[in-house]
């Protein structure tokens, strides 16, 4: 009867020591509460022993724990509706404050992050969003961690994920970039038209002090044309050449027009004046008394024989006809 009664005390004290122990891990920090009232010592890691039915234990993680805040859509303050998502980093610093001040940490801490970016995203431009992230992080962060230090939450960092963007907003970007790279593309080509020029001007002023190197660049191109084994070959003449036999030529074409015209003109005057007309009355009274035939009228004029088309007056003289 004896050895029942050690078996059953034996046995009560097993239960009651497994009940008064807990296991607290390394990455957590434990509060025991004692009829309702948190104890000021935390419990480290390790086994830490409680009095049945008296203390409560309560777990707290102390590592840093990563939350995916939802995407939030707004409108920025140029009148762009965008979707945002950020992430958060948080750990708890005082398992106390967390524990008591606050009734369920991570919730509220999402809320106000979700809060908090909408807040940001009515403040900024889109140009903010998309180019000046960090600017925008170290405020969403500020912004977070000021309700949450009073709650023993300490926010390490917070990260814009993604801006989701309109797709009308997006062709309009695209358009937009299209059209910067074009100007760049024709600045970078009008500054190299700019310095081949130059470097074109400084070897025709080379070649005008030295002719023969015009003359082997002139060889060294009709090499280069010939060696495509083409069946036209085209050969640049000088313009000097040509500016030489238009000034050399110019005046004795128009000595010679000159003298030819005033050769005909004095020709057909003095034609004129050694073949007289004869007066039409004094010609039919020779005619008459048998002294011979009629004269016919000179065909040759000043103006040269007749031609085609041309009038023929009575005195002999063909003008043109208009």
């Amino acid at each position: 009867m004896g050895w029942e009664i050690l078996a059953a005390v034996g046995v009560g004290v097993v239960v009651v020591a497994g009940a008064s122990m807990r296991v607290v891990k390394q990455f957590e920090r434990g509060l025991v509460f004692r009829f309702g009232r948190v104890l000021g010592r935390q419990r480290g890691p390790g086994l830490t022993m409680l009095i049945p039915v008296v203390d409560r234990l309560r777990k707290v993680s102390v590592q840093v724990v990563t939350m995916a805040v939802p995407a939030q859509e707004g409108i920025t303050r140029d009148n762009v509706t965008v979707r945002v998502d950020a992430v958060l980093y948080y750990r708890v610093v005082d398992p106390v404050r967390a524990i008591v001040n606050v009734e369920d940490y991570p919730f509220a801490v999402l809320q106000v992050a979700q809060t908090s970016l909408r807040s940001v995203i009515g403040k900024s431009d889109l140009d903010d969003l998309l180019t000046n992230r960090e600017r925008l992080n170290q405020g969403l962060e500020l912004m977070i961690d000021s309700p949450a230090v009073e709650w023993g939450i300490h926010i390490d960092r917070v990260e814009i994920k993604d801006v989701a963007l309109p797709d009308t907003m997006k062709r309009s970007m695209s358009r937009q970039a299209e059209a910067e790279r074009e100007r760049r593309a024709r600045v970078i080509s009008a500054d190299g038209e700019l310095q081949a020029s130059d470097k074109l001007a400084q070897a025709a002023h080379a070649m005008a002090d030295t002719p023969g190197a015009l003359q082997l660049r002139l060889l060294e191109t009709i090499v280069e044309v010939a060696a495509e084994k083409t069946s036209t070959l085209v050969l640049p003449f000088p313009v000097e050449l040509l500016r030489f036999l238009e000034n050399n030529t110019a005046p004795s074409r128009g000595n010679d027009k000159t003298t030819s015209l005033a050769e005909t003109v004095g020709g057909s005057a003095s034609s004129i004046e050694q073949k007289p007309r004869d007066d039409p009355p004094a010609a039919l009274s020779r005619a008459a008394a048998g002294a011979g035939p009629l004269p016919q009228p000179s065909t040759e004029t000043a103006f040269g024989h007749p031609r085609p088309g041309d009038v023929l007056h009575a005195d002999g003289i063909a003008a043109p006809r208009a």
